[in-house]
C-alpha cells in the first residue's frame, strides 16, 4: 500500500500517462470519490487513490491493449474485449497491481468496474462508478447535478447507480450502439434493489 500514501508520485505517474484532459478528469474523479466516501463511510484515502488512477490505461491504443491482453494471458469475455471502452477498465486494473503494486481487490475491483459497474458491487466500487461520471472539471454539470439531487433526495447509492446506467443505456439506444451484457445485468440488477 505504498503507492497509496504517496499521492505526488502517483499523480506524476498518471499525468505521464494521460492527455491533458484526462488527467484533468482523473483529479476531478479524485476529489468526487473522496468527497463522496466521506459521506458513505467508506476510506477516503483508498476512494480517492482508486478514483486518480482508475483511468491509467484510457490513452492506451486499442491495438496496444490487445497486445497488453494476448502477452498475459487475460481470461476474458469476448464482449469485454472488444469494446475498447470497457477494455480500458479491465486493463487499468491490471497495470494498476503490475506497474504501482496495488494488491487490495477492493481498490482493482473499483477500477475494473468503474465503466459498466457490476452486479453487487460494495460500496467503494459504487463511488467510483458514480465519481467518474459526476466529477466536476470534464463531466457535463447539469448530470452531475442530477446525480447529486438524487443522492440529496434519497440518500441512496443504488439510485444514483441506476440513474447512471439508465442515461447509459438510453444513450446507446440512440446511438444505436452495443449494449455489453454487463450493462444489462447491472440494470436488471439495481432496478430490482430500489423498486
Amino acid at each position: 500500500m505504498n503507492s497509496i500514501m504517496n499521492f505526488e508520485k502517483t499523480r506524476a505517474w498518471i499525468k505521464s500517462r494521460l492527455s491533458e484532459e484526462r488527467y484533468l478528469h482523473s483529479l476531478g474523479t479524485e476529489q468526487t470519490a473522496k468527497e463522496l466516501a466521506q459521506r458513505f463511510g467508506v476510506d477516503e484515502e483508498k476512494a480517492a487513490f482508486a478514483g486518480l488512477i482508475h483511468d491509467n490505461a484510457k490513452n492506451i491504443s486499442y491495438e496496444d491493449m490487445l497486445r497488453i491482453i494476448k502477452e498475459n494471458n487475460f481470461d476474458m469475455e469476448e464482449d469485454v474485449k472488444t469494446n475498447q471502452k470497457i477494455l480500458h477498465a479491465y486493463l487499468g486494473s491490471y497495470l494498476a497491481k503490475k506497474d504501482l503494486n496495488i494488491n487490495e481487490p477492493e481498490i482493482l475491483d473499483a477500477i475494473k468496474y468503474h465503466t459498466t459497474g457490476r452486479v453487487n458491487m460494495n460500496t467503494l466500487e459504487k463511488i467510483i462508478f458514480l465519481a467518474d461520471k459526476i466529477e466536476a472539471n470534464t463531466r457535463d454539470i447539469d448530470f452531475r447535478c442530477e446525480v447529486l439531487n438524487i443522492l440529496n433526495e434519497s440518500n441512496s447509492l443504488d439510485k444514483a447507480v441506476l440513474h447512471c446506467v439508465e442515461r447509459t443505456i438510453k444513450s446507446l439506444l440512440d446511438r444505436k450502439l452495443h449494449i455489453n451484457s454487463i450493462t444489462i445485468d447491472v440494470w436488471n440488477y439495481y432496478l430490482n434493489r430500489v423498486h
